[in-house]
């Protein structure tokens, strides 16, 4: 049986893969696609998670497609009003009959003889195995593990007589109210669920090892919303998302320049919202830069407020052992707890775990590098999207996208079929992908492909040298080649 082809094949249909398919359908009309999606539903992330409170940690004029207008009154918005954002991409677009749901993608295999890649996914409906063949394909599927986050191994869980929950699997019913909860981490997570818990709980705790820069910023973009009422919608989208673009770089620039005093001016913010009293050298004064790992964003001060008014407050302490009844501390202290919710990060994850192949030969792309970001050294006809670590997600996935289709159009024009970027540099000096200090990060960067230490080698954390080299750059830049399948050339 023949396997069934299309000239893109899109992994993911959450935010990335639904605007992958939006600038296909728009810039290659010509083109067959599909979409595979290991979950019965669009939306990943914003699917995926359901705990208290989830929402976004950037504002969603950035983390919004390019072409899509954010029309709500909340800048910083919820998770359901961010799905049904991505659903609504979706049908506008005509997406959604191009989905194949519950199709978990486990190998990939290029031939130079048909330039094509064999997918293989398993429908998890039957388990059966099921192989698509595509001229491009284009990995949306995030960065981290759907099957399960990461938790440490705790001292004592089973003597726990409560709850332990980790909030990539929130249960759907359990009742917080009147509870005592504790909540480890100081992450996005940890810093989004306690206010939120906080309002019914009988008392909540975030419990940390060391301390996170945790910024506030209103809910509601003031100028956008008065832009929104008085502009054309894209005009007053562009001009907002170009302005947080500006303030995101400028401040991140100035992070790097001058640490020390960003940090006393963060820490400061930090101290005009807690009671004067209140110890924030212990609980909120980090022992890293402004940067090393990303900052956390709270809305309208809701962590703060919580904090003032006694129902939540930070610890911070290392755990010795759970007990039947909480947590026993390594400073002596104990915590009680009916609930405890560890808030202790993703497994991040390269291509969903998809096994690659090129002409037989299984490819460690660990061993590679990465490409702008966005395709990997002698492997053919791939990208995947991979956002940012300093500002929104979808500013470099919408650019990967655009990148993928002027790629596509190149192609057509010059009647090759298949695109590869080469390294000829013996002498790269290769660096981790990312330069990030966080836990969940570190542990995974030995998976990921090695950046170099100059372009187009080197990933820029800048939307706007990205945006001079995905959207404006040369295609042929002396690194992507371009060439026809071997039983076309030998014709």
């Amino acid at each position: 049986m023949t396997a069934e082809y299309f000239d893109v094949l899109i992994v993911g249909a959450g935010l990335s893969g639904i605007g992958a398919a939006h600038h296909l359908t728009r810039r290659c009309p010509g083109k067959t696609y599909a979409i595979l999606e290991a979950r019965d539903a669009i939306g990943g992330t914003w699917d995926l998670f359901r705990y208290p409170g989830i929402r976004s940690d950037s504002d969603m004029y950035t983390l919004g497609y390019s072409f899509k207008p954010w029309r709500e009154a909340k800048a910083i918005a919820d998770g359901p009003s961010i799905l049904n954002y991505v659903r609504e991409t979706a049908t506008e677009a005509g997406v959604n009959e191009h989905i194949r749901f519950r199709h978990k993608v486990r190998r990939a295999e290029w031939s130079s003889e048909t330039a094509s890649w064999t997918v293989e996914a398993e429908w998890l409906d039957t388990g059966e195995t099921v192989k698509i063949t595509c001229g491009f394909l284009y990995m949306c599927a995030g960065y981290y593990a759907y099957d399960a986050g990461y938790t440490p191994d705790f001292e004592g869980t089973e003597r726990f007589r409560g709850k332990i929950v980790h909030p990539q699997h929130w249960p759907e019913n359990l009742d917080y109210a009147g509870k005592r909860v504790v909540v480890i981490g100081s992450g996005a997570t940890a810093v989004t669920i306690v206010p939120e818990m906080a309002k019914t709980a009988a008392h909540v705790t975030m419990l940390q090892r060391s301390p996170t820069y945790v910024v506030s910023r209103p809910a509601e973009d003031g100028l956008a919303n008065w832009m929104r009422r008085r502009l054309p919608a894209m005009t007053a989208y562009g001009i907002t998302r170009w302005k947080n673009v500006l303030i995101t770089m400028l401040f991140f620039n100035l992070s790097r320049k001058k640490p020390a005093k960003t940090k006393e001016r963060l820490i400061n913010l930090v101290r005009d919202q807690l009671p004067k009293d209140y110890d924030v050298e212990t609980h909120f004064t980090p022992r890293y830069n402004p940067w090393d790992q990303r900052l956390c964003l709270v809305p309208d001060a809701d962590l703060f407020a919580a904090i003032g008014n006694g129902s939540a407050e930070v610890v911070t302490d290392h755990i010795e052992t759970f007990t039947e009844d909480g947590l026993r501390l390594k400073s002596g202290k104990t915590l009680p707890a009916d609930i405890v919710v560890t808030a202790t990060g993703l497994r991040m994850q390269l291509m969903s775990g998809m096994e690659v192949v090129v002409d037989g030969r299984s490819v460690d792309l660990a061993k590679g590098f990465s490409y702008k970001g966005m395709m990997f050294s002698d492997v053919p006809n791939l990208a995947s999207a991979f956002g940012y670590t300093n500002a929104s997600w979808t500013l470099k996935a919408d650019l990967t996208s655009e990148y993928v289709c002027r790629l596509l159009a190149h192609m057509d024009r010059a009647g090759a079929d298949w695109c590869m970027p080469h390294l000829d540099a013996p002498d790269m000096e290769a660096v981790p992908w990312l330069d990030f200090s966080s836990g969940y990060v570190q542990r995974a960067m030995d998976k990921f492909p090695k950046q170099g230490t100059r372009a187009p080698w080197k990933v820029h954390q800048n939307y706007a040298l990205d945006l001079a080299a995905l959207r404006l750059g040369k295609l042929e830049d002396g690194v992507m080649r371009f060439g026809r399948k071997k039983a076309k050339a030998a014709a």
